[in-house]
């Protein structure tokens, strides 16, 4: 299945249950459209726009400049609420996980991370995952359909919510002070297979009258869907992130299918010439590591020759266990040689410190209650099969 026609297949419903659209995603030019539809000029779509992404208001109702009867009609037609939160899961780490349920009762997660001097939201964009990675847990479920950009959006606003970080009457709309610093594609699903509507989101995020989070805080992760690596770059320049863990393609594949459409050689010449790339923007190359599958000093030295003259770094991941997963965390003196080798190969390899682990929030852990849609998606669902 094609990128396109799969886009078409999963795509997120246009209404929630009442036949309201969401206002939340569209473009400024876009919803000005969509308000001159109602002979509305275009100052009062930026008076929403304002309304919306910097005082972060869940009710037309309480958008005080504008007039009754336009808020009773957007009332009426559209919509700009949070999704449910199903629950809320607080870590010992400080790691915070909700379960959210969008318009159509579908579910997906959402997981902050707080740190010292960042906090990263860690955001979903499928509900389940298409496909099948075997040490994920979020593989285990069944691609559902494509988050729409107000349901990516949704969560980034709604962890704000939470961490109360919008301005209060009076206040400058400011990034200064905030905890949520971080964006990270990362949560479940494959965003480059959601590409249209993770970049609509991600350039209200990124525009300075939006959310305005810097395109350097924002980075997105892809198991390698490789004819849209570079689209990526030119249009959006956020920070990437490959979801590599094995260093041959025999390896590859049998624990990532993915890698039978777009081998290794395909997907790191497409790293390779990823716009923007540099000492300064280096991407970030992710390796679980897997006792007696990917973490021997073999496997760190042909990486280390993978990755060579490329601007990068790896981030080496202790594998966060999950009934039935079939896996097992390779054992901490093997991950430090591996990690050392890497290192004396001039590479910079830090051994990410799992967060969350214990309300299954940590990397690879994400899997929702959501059930498959009414209409089944049948072989095609896996677009690696």
């Amino acid at each position: 299945m094609s990128v396109v026609s799969h886009a078409v297949r999963f795509s997120a419903p246009p209404a929630d249950a009442r036949g309201r659209a969401p206002l939340i995603g569209l473009s400024l030019s876009r919803l000005q459209e969509t308000l001159a539809a109602h002979g509305l000029p275009a100052f009062r779509a930026k008076q929403v726009w304002h309304w919306m992404y910097q005082r972060g208001v869940q009710d037309f109702v309480d958008m005080a400049n504008l007039p009754r009867d336009m808020r009773q009609l957007l009332s009426e037609k559209y919509s700009i609420e949070r999704p449910k939160v199903m629950t809320e899961q607080r870590s010992s780490d400080g790691t915070i996980k909700w379960l959210l349920s969008l318009s159509d009762g579908q579910q997906v997660e959402t997981v902050f991370i707080p740190e010292a001097r960042r906090g990263t939201l860690c955001v979903s964009s499928q509900v389940g995952c298409t496909l099948t990675c075997k040490f994920c847990h979020t593989g285990t479920q069944p691609l559902v359909r494509n988050l729409g950009a107000h349901e990516i959006l949704q969560q980034i606003m709604y962890a704000r919510d939470v961490l109360s970080e919008w301005p209060q009457s009076g206040e400058t709309h400011s990034a200064e002070g905030r905890d949520l610093t971080n964006i990270v594609m990362m949560g479940m699903g494959e965003p480059l297979y959601n590409y249209d509507n993770v970049a609509q989101a991600l350039k209200i995020c990124m525009d300075a009258d939006g959310l305005a989070i810097s395109k350097r805080r924002i980075t997105l992760s892809t198991s390698g869907v490789v004819p849209l690596i570079r689209r990526c770059g030119e249009e959006l320049g956020v920070n990437l992130a490959i979801s590599l863990h094995a260093t041959t393609d025999e390896q590859r594949s049998e624990i990532m299918p993915i890698n039978n459409k777009y081998p290794l050689a395909e997907l790191l010449e497409a790293c390779r010439t990823y716009p923007g790339v540099s000492d300064i923007r280096r991407i970030t190359f992710e390796y679980v590591m897997l006792q007696g599958v990917n973490d021997t000093d073999e496997d760190a030295k042909r990486l280390a020759v993978l990755l060579r003259d490329m601007p990068c770094k790896v981030n080496i991941i202790p594998f966060n266990g999950w009934e039935g997963s079939g896996f097992e965390c390779s054992a901490e003196e093997r991950i430090s040689s591996f990690a050392r080798l890497l290192e004396k190969a001039g590479y910079d390899a830090p051994v990410r410190k799992p967060r969350g682990r214990d309300i299954l929030a940590a990397c690879g852990q994400l899997k929702s209650a959501s059930v498959r849609a009414k209409k089944t998606v049948d072989s095609e669902r896996t677009i690696d099969e």
